[in-house]
């Protein structure tokens, strides 16, 4: 058995500069990614709650089947996710215009609003923390550090 080896291997000891940046973006995101959903949150919701809210917001209303096949769950537990969430006043049911047993299900203007306060909180956050820390030049910095993050993401 034959390994292509690669051509200029790595000094012992060191690593690949490449990598460790991927490294390091990647717990940099979770930490950002803790730190605005400390800023503003919709309240003390469960993963499965909050990413059905926001499929919701994004793709529009729907039913638990196509929600649950969206966020790859049974449903059975989709169901109980929604009827939580319909008890808590985030979302509101209505029957299928096309197959009356089922029923779609979307987001209420409550929640609509509180999806916007928790938003508009964390990028007030971002905002105030960008001004305080910041120098101009750094802000500049910072905004070409954003365009390369979106050139990667759109990969």
């Amino acid at each position: 058995m034959t390994f292509i080896s690669d051509p200029d291997p790595p000094a012992p000891g060191s690593r690949d500069p490449a990598l460790a940046l991927a490294g390091e973006l990647r717990a940099i995101a979770g930490k950002l990614r803790r730190k605005l959903r400390e800023q503003g949150s919709v309240g003390d919701l469960t993963a499965s709650q909050l990413a059905v809210l926001l499929r919701l917001e994004r793709d529009g209303p729907a039913t638990v089947t196509s929600l649950a096949r969206a966020e790859s769950m049974r449903s059975q537990s989709m169901g109980v996710t929604v009827a939580a969430l319909e008890i808590l006043g985030l979302v509101t049911g209505a029957p299928d215009p096309d197959d009356g047993r089922q029923t779609i299900w979307r987001l209420t203007p409550a929640c609509i609003e509180r999806i916007a306060a928790a938003r508009a909180a964390r990028e007030d956050w971002l905002h105030r923390t960008i001004q305080a820390e910041f120098t101009p030049a750094e802000q500049d910095r910072l905004a070409a550090g954003v365009a390369l993050l979106k050139r990667l993401l759109d990969l």
